[in-house]
């Protein structure tokens, strides 16, 4: 049944992604910092370099990147309780935490880092729809901003990054098949799916549900040949956000 026309806000085309801003050097502490916008939903990325590393690499000369993720009171439009007044994270909290470190380690040589870890802070400052996707794009940025410094301040010698990695969502609304959903098409998705690719070409993971229905094997080809179409967009503006990014503290003495 996808290929029906869903009217979506702004007159958004189906395969088209919603308007995506890269603010660099958003914060003036951390080693590397975005705020990413894609559409409404807003994520303050930032990554913190350190010289440890987890118990189990200690001595193999190997680094490490990890992501945390969280979601302020009032992202949504009713107050949420900070989970760390709970005592503990929710199990949506921790699954997308891991998926952003997964999907980020797959940029990075760890070998090439060398024994330093990279933690990348996701927080969500406003919500609709698409905030693990937002996070893995924005994270990578603050990544690459961060290392990028390394090298100019010559903590490291070579370059760990191999390439971009970038996420969105696809889905099944109303019969249509639609890119970068946002919440209002999220809450009533058929088929919800989230893509996460290297710049390589590759898939670095596929979430994928029939929340309301099944599917077809079209309709996951028409979702992953959308999807691709987005991500490589993606890539563009992560590259962008990159070049343009005017490093600035360079000199700045690492806690390392």
């Amino acid at each position: 049944m996808a290929g029906m026309i869903w009217e979506r806000n702004n007159n958004r085309a189906s395969d088209e992604i919603r308007d995506i801003k890269i603010t660099t050097n958003y914060t003036m502490h951390a080693e590397g910092s975005v705020l990413i916008e894609c559409g409404n939903t807003k994520v303050i990325c930032t990554a913190t370099v350190s010289d440890k590393v987890p118990h189990f690499l200690k001595g193999q000369n190997s680094g490490w990147i990890t992501a945390e993720y969280s979601m302020l009171p009032r992202a949504t439009g009713s107050r949420n309780q900070r989970e760390v007044s709970k005592g503990k994270q929710s199990g949506r909290t921790m699954e997308i935490q891991r998926l952003i470190g997964r999907a980020l380690r797959t940029a990075v040589d760890l070998k090439v880092l060398g024994e330093k870890s990279i933690t990348i802070d996701c927080d969500v400052i406003q919500a609709d729809g698409g905030t693990r996707t937002a996070s893995i794009t924005g994270g990578y940025v603050a990544l690459a901003i961060a290392i990028n410094r390394l090298l100019k301040s010559k903590f490291i010698s070579e370059n760990p990054l191999i390439g971009n990695v970038a996420a969105i969502s696809v889905g099944v609304v109303k019969a249509a098949t639609v890119l970068d959903l946002e919440y209002e098409e999220d809450s009533i998705a058929d088929v919800d799916m989230n893509l996460v690719m290297h710049k390589n070409g590759e898939f670095v993971e596929i979430q994928g549900t029939g929340e309301n229905d099944t599917f077809s094997r079209n309709e996951l080809n028409k979702m992953l040949e959308i999807g691709e179409k987005g991500i490589r967009k993606l890539f563009e503006l992560q590259d962008k956000a990159i070049e343009t990014t005017e490093l600035h503290n360079i000199e700045k003495l690492y806690s390392l």
